[in-house]
């Protein structure tokens, strides 16, 4: 299930520490953060989604991270604490910039639609607020 998401190349961060490294060190950097879990719209949902937006030439994050609920319990814990009025979800997908979340797409908008539907809406939300990939 971590494996989803690292063999593509997005980083874990296990532990609180992590996390404020990659999304309050990062200087003005956009970070997705996935907080991922055992369901199955993580699964078939939402990893699957974040592999597939961040395919293409189009603009992406800088820094893609991962937490996984249920196991990194402090760094996720952490993941929530940077993003206030924001309810604890799990999956979850976040883009930071300057430590702060601007997206966020909570199990409730992920349970309901498809990966290339997930991967679409991120991809919207990276032309927003992300830079485009110089190739």
């Amino acid at each position: 299930m971590r494996e989803d998401l690292t063999h593509h190349g997005i980083q874990e961060t296990r532990t609180s520490a992590q996390v404020d490294d990659a999304l309050l060190n990062s200087g003005d950097a956009t970070v997705l953060m996935v907080v991922n879990s055992v369901c199955g719209c993580a699964a078939g949902k939402a990893r699957p989604g974040v592999v597939y937006s961040l395919q293409g030439n189009g603009a992406k994050p800088t820094k893609t991270v991962t937490v996984f609920a249920g196991a990194d319990t402090d760094a996720v814990d952490r993941v929530r604490e940077l993003s206030p009025g924001i309810p604890p979800s799990s999956p979850a997908i976040y883009l930071f910039q300057n430590g702060k979340p601007v997206y966020v797409l909570p199990r409730h908008g992920i349970e309901n639609r498809q990966a290339p539907e997930i991967a679409f809406m991120l991809q919207q939300a990276f032309a927003e607020h992300c830079k485009p990939v110089e190739v």
